[in-house]
């Protein structure tokens, strides 16, 4: 039988002094993860290696005030099982990650080292702290051994990866099945209490990315010159989310794990609805209207390191039994994009409340 709840009501209940560890708080994702998490009362201890770039949704909304916040390699074993068992969480959400495919290219053993190992030394130290019941490793929809298909993968379907930063995620999915089966076996639950489960997301935008060689980040700076654009791979695609989409179904699968713990383990799709999965070229159009300025594009399809032509997910699971779905469509996700951007371009003091004010938003969409 699915639960049907309001998931709004339902976080603020659960999360409320609830002792988070989030890996990779200082990134994207994990910066407004943290800000949310703090709205629902949580208590939440961060664990990251540097802030990735400059300017940063983390430092500009100011997610450091009341958060504990740990400056540390994840491939750091002694430091993050110091860091895990001093904070004593009852849940883990790890994110940690070298993140860019094209990155990967140029420094694989970084890549892999970090997305492996990582999460490797992740579980490894769960299986250490006795007040840990529920943990989310998330990976990415580019785990799956991609067979440029029409229709969406589902969670049963080979892990693989053509590039070193996919076949990293599809190997960190296989890490997770590894420890879930040797370590966290749901068979033995009443003995180890821990449920594990792995998120793979899509493409995700939103305000305060600002990492190279993603399409929004690099397509607000050009027209924040006032420079025209170079889009590779128009015509690749993908499936486009804000960033509160994925992170609402973390956090309702993490609160499923803890309170129900073995029937919500394993492998969960967080996709959008098929009309937003559109080509990179639809988008870029779509964010130049919510933009509103005039600005110009160019759109490549030269040789550039290879990068899957199309890809989706099959979000069923998620949806018949999690309740998750998602609540934004491609459009209104840019124009909260752009909204987000203009800000932070003319009152940069201001993103932590437009932040804040955005989530609240979000809840209000909720079912």
């Amino acid at each position: 039988m699915v639960i049907r709840m309001n998931m709004r009501e339902s976080f603020a209940g659960f999360y409320n002094k609830r002792r988070v560890f989030v890996t990779g708080h200082t990134g994207f994702k994990g910066a407004w993860l943290c800000l949310w998490l703090k709205m629902l009362g949580a208590e939440v201890c961060g664990y990251s290696f540097d802030i990735p770039t400059n300017p940063s949704c983390f430092s500009l909304a100011n997610v450091a005030d009341g958060i504990v916040s740990i400056n540390g390699d994840i491939r750091n074993y002694e430091l993050l099982e110091k860091s895990i068992q001093d904070f004593k969480p009852d849940i883990v959400i790890h994110m940690a990650a070298q993140s860019l495919v094209r990155r990967s290219f140029e420094n694989p053993v970084d890549t892999f080292s970090t997305n492996v190992m990582g999460t490797v030394h992740l579980l490894d130290v769960v299986r250490t702290i006795e007040s840990v019941r529920a943990v989310v490793n998330v990976t990415s929809d580019k785990c799956y051994e991609n067979q440029e298909w029409l229709w969406g993968y589902r969670e049963n379907d080979p892990m693989g990866g053509y590039d070193p930063y996919s076949s990293s995620k599809g190997c960190s999915e296989l890490v997770s099945s590894a420890y879930l089966r040797s370590f966290f076996n749901p068979g033995h639950y009443e003995q180890h209490r821990v449920a594990l489960a792995s998120a793979r997301a899509g493409n995700v935008i939103g305000g305060g990315d600002f990492a190279e060689d993603r399409l929004i980040p690099d397509v607000f700076r050009a027209f924040s010159n006032g420079d025209s654009v170079h889009i590779r791979s128009p015509h690749a695609i993908r499936p486009w989310q804000h960033v509160l989409e994925p992170l609402a179904g973390y956090l309702l699968l993490a609160q499923r794990l803890y309170i129900e713990g073995p029937r919500f383990i394993g492998g969960w799709n967080f996709g959008p609805h098929d009309e937003s999965v559109l080509e990179v070229g639809q988008v870029v159009k779509q964010f130049a209207g919510c933009w509103g300025d005039d600005v110009q594009w160019t759109m490549d399809d030269g040789n550039h390191p290879h990068e899957a032509a199309l890809l989706k997910l099959d979000c069923s699971k998620a949806r018949t039994l999690l309740g998750w779905t998602p609540c934004l469509n491609v459009n209104q996700a840019l124009e909260w994009s752009a909204i987000w951007y203009k800000t932070f371009r003319d009152h940069s003091d201001e993103l932590q409340v437009l932040s804040l004010d955005q989530i609240r938003q979000y809840e209000g969409l909720m079912i």
